[in-house]
């Protein structure tokens, strides 16, 4: 029964997860957006504070992971680095890389998304996850995602999960990348580095998405 589970869980994952290849938006042939920076306060800023409120609000979760966390500015333009891994401690990026957005958050206008906790939306959800545990599906090593949040309390039943990639690139382009169907995506290289953090953590780890 639990082989059933796990291969009608990964077949649902390929379906769920993933806006492939002939995505236009990752045809490098195709006219990018203008790398920017779009809101009054820096990206490190942003980031900065996001970090201090987190820090906060884990002092009322002890059996969450107190020193590192991972962030993601859905602000930043997906050609930039915009997933952090942060030492809550030293208040310092430990490391940082391109990430995807769900294809359904595309609003049309540059430098603008969307987003949604309804199933099938293809939305990102923003707000705080817990990362759960890991396993092994058609994308190698994922991890489950828990929404904390009203904005993403739908994430686990929506099989949206942290995972790897190929379409997504290693190194920052002028270019969108390639989008998901909900999950946030890092590159097949990246994600080894990830996932060292992730699992040294003695503690669930929390990670937020925001904007």
């Amino acid at each position: 029964m639990t082989k059933i589970f796990f291969f009608i869980f990964s077949s649902f994952l390929l379906n769920s997860c993933v806006q492939g290849q002939n995505n236009p938006l990752n045809d490098l042939n195709q006219p990018g957006f203008a790398v920017e920076e779009t809101d009054s306060f820096p990206i490190h800023q942003r980031l900065k504070d996001r970090a201090l409120a987190l820090k906060v609000y884990l002092k009322k979760y002890p059996n969450y992971s107190q020193k590192t966390a991972i962030l993601i500015d859905m602000r930043q333009h997906s050609g930039k680095k915009r997933l952090f891994v942060y030492d809550l401690d030293s208040m310092k990026i430990l490391s940082s890389s391109l990430v995807s957005h769900g294809s359904g958050s595309e609003t049309g206008i540059k430098d603008s998304l969307q987003f949604s906790n309804t199933p099938n939306s293809y939305m990102s959800s923003l707000g705080k996850y817990k990362i759960g545990g890991s396993y092994i599906g058609n994308f190698g090593k994922s991890y489950k995602l828990h929404g904390l949040d009203a904005t993403n309390s739908k994430a686990y039943d929506r099989l949206v999960v942290l995972h790897r990639y190929s379409c997504v690139p290693d190194e920052e382009q002028v270019y969108e990348i390639c989008n998901s169907l909900g999950c946030p995506m890092v590159s097949e290289n990246y994600f080894l580095e990830l996932d060292t953090f992730i699992s040294a953590s003695r503690k669930p780890m929390l990670m937020e998405i925001y904007y």
